[in-house]
């Protein structure tokens, strides 16, 4: 460790923390690790941590927010579902009472309903500084989301027919956060991010295959019967009803592009779909 970078972690340790919300989720608790590891004074928020936080609950976000510096933002179940707006216009007027100077907001890629509940948060923060971070889906989802049971029953069911997905690491999401929290680039902005390359499911199986030494493959459904399948598993009519919509849509196409916004944020290219995989099979995600 060079003496500038533990002269920094000093500095940091006196600094106001940071409040993560969902800091045990996919993003959540990769943020926190990172701040951490900088040395800066973290809030973890969760339903049942030590800080307590549960974004079906308003009554404990002002306890969460009092005195912090700045704040990530990842809304649970996705913003664009029904009630996000609401929620993001009463979290960003807390913040704003509370004195928090900087908000950094997970969002989605070419969801209309998340910008909603983006301009929600922006309106009613104040003069916080607002950066917003629309991901791709996260190629993590398959080694520790919603399709890790399919990849390991060797079958990944979803609504994604053959459209191409420009998957992105929820680290390299992570690293893009923990940059614009710290002030260390692109604070205040609009990031969109992806992974290097576009990839359909099917592809994403095979290279899970290559890297798992065990045959996955993708099965593509329509909306309504993902929607019937979820149900079966016990989820909600209306909450699987808005997935299956959700990811239908997301899926249609117009989020096959691949942006440079990884790179223009950290200086790097973003990680590898392969890469990801060969180190999600080495650290045993997917051992039966």
């Amino acid at each position: 460790m060079t003496q500038n970078t533990e002269t920094q972690k000093q500095e940091n340790r006196g600094a106001r923390p940071v409040l993560v919300t969902s800091g045990t989720g996919k993003t959540g608790r990769r943020v926190v690790d990172r701040l951490a590891a900088r040395g800066v004074p973290v809030r973890a928020g969760s339903r049942r941590g030590e800080v307590p936080f549960d974004w079906a609950d308003e009554s404990g976000w002002q306890a969460a927010l009092r005195g912090a510096d700045a704040a990530y933002v990842a809304y649970y179940p996705d913003l664009a579902a029904p009630g996000a707006p609401e929620a993001m216009a009463a979290f960003g007027r807390i913040a704003r009472e509370c004195g928090v100077r900087r908000l950094v907001l997970l969002s989605g890629r070419g969801e209309p309903q998340a910008v909603v509940a983006e301009e929600a948060l922006r309106a009613s923060a104040g003069e916080a500084e607002l950066t917003v971070v629309r991901s791709a889906f996260f190629a993590q989802n398959f080694s520790e989301g919603a399709l890790l049971d399919g990849v390991l029953g060797g079958e990944v069911v979803f609504p994604a027919g053959g459209t191409a997905e420009p998957f992105v690491d929820a680290g390299d999401h992570a690293d893009v956060v923990v940059a614009a929290l710290c002030g260390d680039g692109g604070a205040g902005t609009v990031h969109d991010l992806t992974g290097p390359r576009l990839l359909t499911f099917a592809e994403a199986a095979a290279e899970i295959t290559r890297a798992a030494g065990r045959e996955v493959r993708h099965a593509a459904v329509t909306g309504p019967q993902y929607a019937a399948m979820l149900e079966r598993y016990g989820v909600p009519a209306a909450e699987a009803g808005f997935l299956a919509d959700l990811f239908t849509t997301l899926l249609d196409g117009h989020n096959a592009t691949v942006t440079e916004g990884v790179k223009q944020a950290l200086g790097r290219d973003p990680k590898a779909f392969a890469a990801f995989a060969a180190e999600a099979a080495q650290g045993g995600a997917w051992d039966a």
